[in-house]
């Protein structure tokens, strides 16, 4: 288990405060022990904190990657094994090999070999048909195992610059300490941010353009619903967080930062309303249990690329997977599945035949999984339109034969969504939610798209929770959703 994503911790309110070494200096190069002979100063000034504690934070990382270098380049010695008694080294007396072939030389003198003439072009090329033949008809050697998969290249601690200490106070916001914060989550916050940079830099530049430097006027907040709706946020959403803007603006006088920040919090409001209304404020599979989770969507989402990357993120955080390559429609799907399956090491169940049931490929793997003890099963389906009722029919007997041959399992519909359709991609989620059963949503293709506020009008619209975003074509480019780490990223400056 490299990280687990489906267990991301805080501290807790009756733990103390971890005291780090001050990485002022160990970000200049002296070691910890130097380190910690000077005490931090600490700062009024809310930023000059930040900064300090981005500061810790990454000395912290660049120690244990230094360390890990460390270890890695660090030669296995292996013990020197001792001669027997019976092997005695042999001396050379190399002026009586001289001697002896001065004294004889009709015993140096070789008979020259005859060199061979060169062949024509006609041999040759019979040579080399022969060899051909002889290479075709010969027994086949025995097949040698393949080589191991190359490791993932494992993230790696960038520069300390801006987006480290926008990601580090992230972190720090949620409640995280110095010692807690891991390279995982920020090699993740920061793919997050370049995914929607497509959708901020429209939405905040009008954002700031909008709010200005004055108090917030009814004018402002009416320029900041177009922005909004422009970002495909959703009329719901949108009248919902401008509304309680303006209640209070009745209230009392609202500067920009404040207006920003309950923005922010407005916005972060309506995507956490159907993740608690669900009950489950993190989708992750369940220990020692068999999980089933059903992939639908119509053609062209991502959903096999989706499948391929929540069984890497499975296995990083130290589940047993499966796949169930049960698209059996599109041609090279189930080829395309096993691809992901080797790069993840995780089992594929397929059917190689053409057109072949869908059902019955899943039926094999729950009887594997069930036979294996394994915890997670991701089931890959055919692309479909939510007006196809044989095809959703087709959905609905899947689910009956998990719920038939693992009444116990936990069964979870996962819509993939391509956020660049927008509010087109809402209506899909409206009518799927109708035929398919749906409990989540997982959000792709955020990075090519300027339209990330979809996310906020399927939370609000069709009250789905957004349960994994995915904001780049790397395997490591999908996580579990966070609304607060969403919105930071969306709004970020």
């Amino acid at each position: 288990m490299v990280y687990d994503w489906f267990n991301r911790t805080g501290p807790s309110p009756a733990e103390p405060s971890a005291t780090p070494p001050p990485a002022s200096e160990q970000v200049s190069g002296q070691g910890p022990e130097q380190a910690q002979e000077q005490p931090v100063e600490v700062s009024s000034d809310p930023n000059a904190e930040a900064l300090e504690w981005a500061r810790q934070a990454y000395a912290r990382l660049k120690a244990q990657q230094e360390e890990q270098k460390r270890r890695q380049l660090e030669p296995e010695s292996a013990p020197e094994l001792p001669l027997p008694d019976s092997v005695q080294p042999v001396l050379i007396n190399t002026q009586q090999s001289e001697q002896g072939l001065e004294q004889d030389p009709q015993q140096v003198a070789q008979p020259a070999t005859p060199v061979a003439a060169p062949l024509s072009l006609l041999e040759q090329a019979a040579a080399q048909r022969a060899e051909r033949q002889q290479a075709i008809t010969a027994p086949e050697a025995p097949a040698l195992e393949a080589p191991a998969a190359p490791e993932l290249a494992e993230p790696s601690l960038g520069a300390f610059d801006a987006t480290f200490t926008w990601s580090a106070e992230v972190l720090a916001a949620q409640g995280k300490r110095v010692d807690q914060v891991s390279l995982e989550e920020i090699d993740w916050l920061t793919r997050l941010r370049q995914g929607l940079e497509k959708t901020r830099q429209g939405l905040v530049t009008q954002l700031l353009d909008n709010l200005g430097d004055d108090p917030l006027t009814p004018e402002v907040v009416d320029g900041l619903e177009t922005t909004l709706l422009r970002a495909d946020v959703g009329v719901e959403a949108t009248d919902r967080a401008l509304g309680a803007l303006r209640q209070r603006l009745n209230q009392e006088v609202v500067d920009p930062a404040e207006g920003l920040r309950f923005l922010k919090e407005q916005l972060r409001a309506i995507l956490d309303q159907p993740i608690e209304a669900s009950g489950q404020p993190l989708l992750a599979p369940r220990r020692e249990q068999l999980n089933v989770w059903l992939l639908v969507g119509v053609n062209g989402v991502g959903k096999t690329t989706t499948l391929g990357k929540l069984a890497n993120l499975a296995v990083r955080s130290g589940y047993s997977c499966l796949i169930a390559a049960a698209d059996t429609f599109r041609a090279a799907a189930v080829q395309q599945v096993q691809v992901w399956g080797e790069r993840s090491k995780v089992p594929v169940i397929s059917n190689p035949s053409a057109n072949a049931d869908p059902a019955a490929v899943v039926y094999d793997a729950i009887g594997a999984a069930q036979a294996k003890g394994t915890e997670l099963v991701l089931v890959d389906t055919a692309g479909r339109l939510q007006t196809k009722h044989n095809l959703m029919e087709e959905l609905s007997k899947v689910r009956r034969i998990v719920d038939k041959l693992a009444p116990e399992a936990v069964v979870e519909s996962l819509l993939v969504l391509d956020a660049s359709q927008g509010q087109n991609g809402l209506r899909q989620a409206m009518a799927f939610a109708k035929a398919a059963g749906l409990t989540g949503v997982v959000l792709t293709k955020l990075d090519g798209s300027a339209r990330g506020g979809v996310a906020l009008a399927v939370a609000s619209e069709a009250g789905l929770p957004i349960r994994f975003i995915g904001a780049g074509e790397g395997i490591r480019d999908l996580r579990p959703f966070n609304s607060f780490e969403f919105v930071e990223a969306l709004l970020a400056r």
